[in-house]
């Protein structure tokens, strides 16, 4: 098989089981050290033991490429395959199988650690029909928010991605351009108004003063609720449940208005699926739900194995009830568009 492909799909089945970063860097930064070598070229080198002495090749990643090389698929891809090819989560198989898309991402331009193109690559990989980018916002200094000026050049970037899809023809798959904007402390989105009447999807989410008290929290949630850009409320209440970022307690605010503005203002309340999140809980799921909002299961994934991650949102969206026609990520995607235009 392709001495790349075999490392990249080493590295997304890693990344789908939570593997530690630098692990699954080794495949990612072997895979990019190769990826410009001609296929005889790149044998030959395998074969007499040049690559072995490359900069950016360990014993296990020559492994893997000489054995893909000579025609195999590599042994430590193939164990991969069999002990992790299975389902994340224990339920929600029937809306799992229903889901289309994912509006929620991120990527090596903020705080991922991919590529545009092989986020989208694994999105097809996984059958999706669409997924969006939504990388950070300017405030999250941290996660190396885009500004206006980058922003703009992303979409570029988007654009180019889907043009080498359609020659490939990939006409059934679909990157969208978006954002995951901060709501700021005043309320106000953390992106130029023009630039976010450019995207597709606007997911907006607070990541700063999370221990603000009740009121304080709840007027800066509606403020950015009611802003006619926003489509998605990306997990609401910043909760932390593991990981090494560590714990973290739930945002205190009035969910009942807060869900209220949301069902009002036709913004989707998002199921966020990282293990690490969870949110928005149960109870509040359920809250959401009889309030008549939308809901979009996402990945918020950093890397490709993570858009997986939509198990798990799957999984605790069916425990719940929530319905199929009530989550948007269900939707083709010509119904979603025509829904993410209408706040415009």
């Amino acid at each position: 098989m392709d001495a790349v492909d075999a490392l990249n799909e080493i590295a997304f089945w890693l990344e789908r089981s939570a593997a530690p970063t630098f692990k699954v860097q080794a495949f990612r930064k072997a895979a990019g050290v190769i990826a410009d070598l001609e296929t005889e070229d790149l044998a030959e080198r395998a074969r007499d033991g040049r690559l072995k002495r490359t900069k950016g090749i360990g014993d296990t990643t020559f492994q893997v490429i000489r054995q893909a090389v000579d025609g195999a698929v590599p042994d430590y891809l193939d164990k991969l395959r069999q002990g992790r090819a299975k389902p994340l989560a224990a339920g929600g198989n029937g809306l799992r199988a229903q889901l289309r898309g994912d509006l929620h991402c991120h990527s090596n331009w903020s705080d991922g650690g991919s590529p545009i193109d092989l986020m989208a690559d694994a999105a097809r990989y996984l059958g999706r029909e669409y997924l969006a980018l939504t990388d950070h916002s300017p405030n999250l200094k941290i996660a190396n928010g885009l500004s206006a000026e980058r922003l703009s050049d992303q979409l570029e970037a988007v654009a180019a991605v889907n043009a080498a899809h359609a020659r490939q023809d990939c006409a059934e798959f679909r990157l969208l351009s978006g954002i995951e904007v901060d709501i700021l402390e005043n309320g106000e989105l953390d992106q130029d108004p023009d630039m976010l009447e450019r995207l597709d999807v606007v997911v907006a989410s607070v990541h700063s003063k999370l221990r603000s008290d009740r009121r304080t929290m709840t007027e800066r949630m509606l403020s950015g609720i009611r802003d006619p850009h926003t489509n998605v409320l990306g997990h609401c209440t910043g909760r932390l449940l593991q990981g090494s970022r560590g714990t973290r307690p739930e945002s205190e605010f009035d969910a009942e208005r807060v869900f209220a503005a949301c069902a009002e203002a036709g913004v989707a309340v998002e199921i966020n699926s990282r293990p690490e999140r969870q949110d928005p809980p149960d109870n509040l799921m359920r809250l959401a739900l009889d309030a008549g909002c939308l809901f979009s299961i996402d990945s918020d994934a950093h890397a490709p194995g993570q858009l997986d991650f939509l198990q798990y949102g799957a999984e605790r969206a069916e425990r719940n009830g929530v319905p199929a026609e009530r989550i948007i990520t269900t939707w083709p995607l010509e119904r979603l568009l025509e829904w993410l235009r209408s706040r415009e």
